[in-house]
């Protein structure tokens, strides 16, 4: 292998540990899927994938009226989220608290956001996908996070 080799494989930046400031935020600007938890009415752990947008010092998470992660984070803002690859190991861990900024709603800030993400995750087709159901209400939530742990290389090492 060549040093041009090298410098072009994949993997996360830096020997294994934290991210920079600067590595997260490019890492929470790529295409990984949310995995956001939350607690259901009976207390029990509920996770579901979501598409989400890292700005404002939080999470935007854009989800259909019938979504039950975005009914049962109105009742209990307890949140946990993971965003994480394996291919090339790093994660983003983040325990916060869910606001509800719009209830489930047509034409709201969430579209905006929603948009972005489409793009984001599908590319430039992306709008293509959500245009035809924007007269689906949606709820807009943001976490709002109280610890946020990263971690590039080996996994072992944040659970």
């Amino acid at each position: 292998m060549t040093d041009s080799d090298a410098a072009a494989a994949p993997g996360p930046p830096g020997p294994p540990g934290p991210m920079t400031t600067e590595e997260m935020e490019i890492f929470l600007a790529g295409g990984e899927v949310c995995r956001v938890s939350c607690l259901d009415d009976d207390g029990w752990p509920y996770a579901a994938p979501v598409w989400h947008e890292y700005s404002d010092g939080g999470f935007y998470l854009v989800g259909r009226e019938e979504s039950q992660w975005a009914i049962y984070m109105s009742r209990n803002p307890s949140t946990f989220i993971c965003i994480d690859t394996v291919a090339v190991p790093q994660k983003v861990l983040v325990k916060g608290a869910a606001e509800v900024i719009e209830r489930p709603n047509v034409g709201g800030k969430w579209v905006e956001i929603a948009r972005r993400m489409s793009v984001r995750y599908l590319g430039e087709d992306g709008p293509k996908y959500l245009e035809p159901t924007l007269s689906d209400p949606r709820w807009l939530i943001f976490i709002r996070p109280k610890t946020i742990k990263t971690w590039r290389g080996n996994f072992s090492r944040l659970q």
